[in-house]
């Protein structure tokens, strides 16, 4: 019973010639109220369903409203067809979407103030939700003391657990800014944790391709779309969630320039726009016509991050290239590559969105320019 308690079926229902798509689900309050908030939701008494206009939009609502609630089962929906969950872009935090989470009922949930606050400064959602987590899971771990009881002894211990849980620097530097966002930013405790050691950071260099395993990456890319998704963010050195961001109007032919919105900090700038890239891209949008974004899945919706790793791994296995390759591997290989060509390090800074110039000073530690002119004593 409990498990048919969480499930939605998905059908397809047609009223007066109207396509609609019902959820069938065994009655329960929770899932009822949930119900109510959907697009134009209306009862039909024929089919005993809730039923909603079909269209992408609303399935997306749909997925999206019950995601953490209820098991959607789409078997009868979707027939023959793979079932995908269409994902909805989101830029900003939603302060609805997470006060409406569905939590049990011993669950210590992040106060409305933190969310609000993260709304009102406009941080990103994926920045909230790691924020709101982190946060989630410090007071949940103290459930029975008061949030304005919990001090400096409190967060110690918890980091330290968390050392012992063999987390990352960049984890635990993460629990500590959700931490001091509610007690400094939310509650307006200035520098309250300001004695909280920091892990010390690790100054990794950062990991790269030379040109000739580009090349043989994008060689070994036959579907003109992947070609084109890794030839972007290589020739305009483009962080994953910029590229899935871009829309067709960011392309610039006349200036030969992207627009990147809204990236890292909130800031817009501009990047370069390859010839060859372009005359691949004219060939793409002739044979796949996107509507909005450059590169769009299923729906109409922008690329996941996901689908586009898979499709770097896969042609660089193609290529033969032994690497353990990541697409932000292309980002730092273009800046690595300006900086060899004797491009100067203000311009790559502008390039790739840096805000400090010693975000890309980290560059002439990799670049092989100063390597190549020192004579080998064995030589």
């Amino acid at each position: 019973m409990e498990n048919a308690l969480k499930r939605i079926t998905l059908k397809h229902v047609v009223i007066n010639s109207k396509k609609l798509i019902g959820l069938q689900f065994y009655p329960n309050k929770v899932l009822q109220a949930l119900v109510k908030q959907l697009p134009c939701v209306k009862w039909d008494n024929q089919s005993n369903m809730a039923c909603v206009s079909n269209s992408p939009q609303n399935l997306a609502v749909i997925y999206k409203t019950f995601k953490g609630v209820a098991f959607l089962d789409g078997k009868y929906f979707y027939r023959n067809k793979p079932l995908v969950k269409p994902v909805l872009p989101e830029k900003q935090v939603t302060v609805a979407s997470f006060l409406d989470r569905y939590m049990p009922a011993d669950y210590r949930k992040c106060p409305q103030a933190y969310i609000e606050k993260l709304a009102i400064k406009k941080y990103s959602l994926s920045t909230a939700k790691t924020y709101i987590s982190f946060f989630e899971a410090f007071i949940n771990y103290y459930k029975n003391v008061d949030l304005l009881e919990l001090g400096e002894e409190h967060i110690r211990a918890y980091l330290l657990i968390q050392i012992k849980k063999e987390k990352s620097e960049s984890t635990i530097n993460q629990v500590i800014n959700s931490i001091k966002f509610y007690y400094e930013m939310v509650l307006g405790m200035p520098n309250r944790f300001y004695h909280i050691e920091r892990p010390r950071k690790k100054e990794r260099l950062p990991e790269v391709l030379s040109k000739q395993e580009v090349l043989k990456i994008l060689n070994c890319t036959n579907n003109i779309k992947h070609k084109c998704i890794l030839s972007v963010i290589y020739s305009a050195g483009l962080r994953v969630s910029e590229l899935l961001r871009l829309k067709l109007s960011d392309i610039d032919s006349g200036r030969m320039v992207i627009r990147v919105e809204d990236s890292k900090g909130g800031k817009d700038r501009y990047t370069l726009l390859s010839k060859n890239v372009l005359m691949e891209l004219r060939q793409y949008f002739r044979q796949y016509k996107p509507k909005v974004y450059l590169f769009e899945g299923v729906y109409n919706y922008p690329y996941t991050a996901s689908s586009v790793l898979k499709i770097l791994k896969r042609a660089a296995h193609k290529a033969g290239i032994l690497k353990h390759v990541k697409t932000h591997m292309l980002r730092h290989s273009f800046a690595t590559h300006l900086l060899e060509q004797g491009t100067d390090l203000r311009t790559i800074q502008t390039l790739l969105g840096h805000g400090s110039i010693r975000t890309t000073e980290i560059y002439t530690h990799v670049a092989n320019n100063v390597m190549k002119a020192i004579k080998n004593p064995l030589d």
